[in-house]
């Protein structure tokens, strides 16, 4: 039997429950791909199923994390799509056998994409989960079409940030609440548009800047009350994609007056979106944007800093040079 090591959740808890220990080395069934793992990325995901958000889905000990970057070293008999040495790029089943804190990672191949060529595995291990739920919030369930308008929550951070970018590439005029600080970061990206959460009205801006018309979509990665507030800047019948869960019911009388339809994205995992990517990214539509690299024995400080937020981008730890 070979072994590996891994960053294993043993309690639920702060960042500080995690232990560095030696299991054995997953082994590749018919349809799935052994893969090294050069590189992963955080999501806000990873923090709150640490500290016990998500306790009854996750049985411990285990180990977590939903973004892989790295290079086929085995694969089962039955498939067909990747040889050993291909470099993948894609994002572990959420709440699956395990995750990407390992030095090596099983998947299913129909999860499992090509990495761009023109990335680094630190970068692609940024895009996988991020870019995959930007995808399905714009592209599969927005349906954003071109010279639409679109506000995205967050733009500065790891969805928003790609989403910024993929919203360009799609034809369409781009809202985004950041702090004043990233309004020349977010307009880098792409952004037409950004508004200072901290100092403006958003609801104010965007029914001034539209003419009360009010945007076509709206993309809400903030959660609280921002379902409900924006509401009100999305003119009829348009759509309003929220990739987070809500603690306590809310009032959307707005939503049902004006005949919004409103998407609840969990994104699923598949190879096409991370194909459809991939395009982009070769094209330099899409670029990953990396708040930092670490290397993965940091992995108690990098949840820390993520916890605490203010990010750009994604914070990446690196398993192997």
């Amino acid at each position: 039997m070979e072994y590996m090591k891994a960053a294993v959740l043993t309690a639920f808890g702060s960042a500080e429950v995690f232990e560095f220990q030696t299991i054995p080395k997953p082994v590749p069934k018919a349809t799935q791909v052994l893969v090294r793992v050069y590189a992963t990325s955080l999501n806000p995901l990873d923090y709150q199923t640490r500290r016990g958000d998500y306790k009854d889905l996750v049985r411990l000990p285990a180990i977590i994390g939903v973004d892989v970057s790295g290079v086929i070293e085995a694969i089962g008999e039955a498939v067909t799509h990747f040889q050993v040495g291909d470099e993948v790029y894609y994002s572990p089943q959420i709440f699956g056998e395990f995750g990407s804190y390992a030095q090596y990672h099983v998947a299913e191949e129909s999860i499992v994409a090509v990495k761009p060529i023109n990335l680094t595995h630190v970068e692609a291990a940024c895009l996988p989960l991020a870019g995959g739920t930007a995808w399905d919030c714009l592209v599969t369930r927005g349906n954003l079409q071109v010279g639409e308008t679109v506000l995205i929550h967050a733009g500065a951070g790891g969805v928003g940030s790609i989403a910024i970018q993929l919203a360009k590439a799609m034809g369409a005029y781009v809202y985004t609440t950041c702090s004043a600080e990233n309004f020349d970061f977010v307009k880098k990206l792409g952004a037409d548009y950004p508004i200072d959460y901290k100092h403006e009205n958003y609801i104010e801006v965007i029914g001034r800047e539209t003419n009360d018309r009010g945007v076509d979509l709206v993309l809400d990665t903030v959660g609280g009350d921002t379902i409900g507030r924006s509401s009100e800047v999305i003119h009829p019948f348009g759509k309003l994609v929220t990739i987070v869960d809500i603690a306590t019911p809310q009032t959307l009388l707005d939503a049902w007056s004006r005949n919004l339809t409103i998407h609840f994205v969990f994104s699923p995992q598949y190879r096409d979106k991370l194909d459809a990517l991939r395009n982009l990214i070769e094209r330099d539509q899409i670029r990953p944007v990396i708040d930092s690299v670490l290397p993965w024995s940091d992995i108690v400080q990098a949840h820390q800093r993520l916890e605490k937020g203010g990010m750009r981008g994604k914070i990446v730890l690196q398993l192997t040079e």
